[in-house]
């Protein structure tokens, strides 16, 4: 019988030279024998955003990994609260790699964060809800789109540490009854948040702040948690998702040529951003943008990067150079989901069992799949995916997936 080697042909030799060490989820099948990889980062004239290569040694890297390692520590002058299940693995997808043109794919599972089915604002919430319980609060309050796995999460966060939570869903997005009380709705509801609709285009961050006076007005503390977790606080947990993600590369041995993401209302990309050149790694870094077009979104994200830099006590590590967005893959607009959005559902379920959602993590996957068909992403270039969770959502989607 005909067998198939679908792992690089570097496999062997990355498991002669490595062990698993604590902080190692998952051990890579592509430690590379080669001295020197690439990563320094162009802007070409076409839409699709990033042409990028490199000129930086192994060494490099480790001394990389070495500072995130210390950078993680210095991050415990600011309060945190145990949430979320990590290090999440780094984990490599050999039959999507293989369909993708052999551009090898690791997957970094956030969506195995654990909290209320996982997903990328757990991370946030350790700092966000810490923050909260120190300043006495009795509520937290937030607001999100009617799906919003951000909202779920927060719930759920409240629920584990006997605080009180309301909502405000937003209906960015016409949807069936399914979208309207399935899905996250319908677990908000089960971790006992309290919620309230509204309407499309308000200003979402002036009406959370209009229901939180009144709260207050009644005797009520609250602490107020912006959209997706996204501030300065927020974003220290994707700043130690930076200094994780830089260890965990190291360990395994893969020289990354890539990272990308799903960025939608700022706080990862920003806490990345700002993680990955505080510890001085040279890893480009692109988000696949699911709202705002390009020149918006960037300036959103590097606005909080510099706060978040600041923050952390590194104010000039961000450059605006270094936060690159690619927004070709919205679609029709906000949660609605493109043809490619769907494709990559199914070939992420169907090659690898990996659930994706239909407002994030597909579309950044989709944007993922077009840069290897196109030659954006090279054979035989390592390329991470950070999977930001959300397959909740998929139940308010079901329409586009009934046979």
């Amino acid at each position: 019988m005909k067998t198939t080697n679908i792992f690089p042909l570097t496999f062997v030799a990355a498991k002669l030279l490595l062990l698993p060490s604590a902080s190692t989820a998952f051990v890579s099948p592509s430690k590379q024998m080669f001295a020197t990889t690439k990563h320094m980062k162009s802007m070409d004239s076409a839409p699709l955003a990033v042409s990028l290569s490199s000129d930086v040694s192994i060494e490099s890297d480790t001394s990389a990994a070495i500072s995130a390692a210390q950078k993680q520590k210095e991050l415990e002058q600011f309060p945190r609260t145990k949430l979320a299940h990590l290090p999440t693995p780094l984990e490599y997808c050999p039959r999507l790699s293989e369909a993708l043109n052999g551009v090898n794919i690791y997957i970094k599972r956030d969506d195995c964060t654990g909290l209320a089915t996982g997903g990328n604002k757990a991370r946030k919430l350790e700092w966000l809800m810490a923050e909260a319980v120190e300043q006495g609060a009795e509520y937290v309050m937030t607001q999100g789109a009617t799906q919003s796995n951000h909202c779920r999460q927060t719930a759920a966060a409240a629920a584990k540490l006997g605080l009180k939570c309301h909502i405000l869903l937003e209906e960015r997005v016409k949807g069936d009854a399914d979208y309207n009380e399935n899905g996250n709705v319908m677990l908000d509801d089960l971790f006992g948040a309290s919620r309230e609709k509204r309407g499309p285009n308000l200003d979402m961050a002036a009406e959370l702040e209009a229901v939180a006076e009144e709260y207050r007005k009644k005797g009520h503390n609250v602490y107020v948690i912006p959209g997706g977790g996204s501030n300065p606080t927020g974003a220290l947990g994707y700043v130690n998702c930076a200094y994780e993600l830089v260890q965990q590369i190291e360990e395994q041995g893969i020289p990354v040529d890539h990272i990308c993401h799903a960025t939608g209302s700022t706080g990862t990309q920003a806490g990345l951003v700002t993680g990955l050149k505080a510890c001085c790694s040279t890893i480009p870094l692109l988000g696949y943008g699911v709202r705002f077009a390009k020149d918006i979104q960037e300036a959103k994200v590097f606005t909080l990067a510099k706060a978040t830099a600041e923050k952390i006590g590194m104010p000039d590590c961000v450059d605006a150079e270094d936060v690159v967005v690619d927004s070709n893959y919205v679609g029709p607009g906000y949660g609605t989901p493109a043809e490619s959005t769907i494709e990559a559902i199914r070939m992420f379920a169907e090659l690898e069992g990996l659930l994706l959602d239909p407002v994030y993590s597909a579309k950044g996957a989709a944007g993922l799949i077009d840069y290897c068909r196109k030659g954006h992403f090279k054979p035989g270039e390592n390329v991470v995916y950070l999977h930001t969770g959300g397959a909740v959502a998929l139940h308010g989607y079901l329409h586009y997936f009934q046979k």
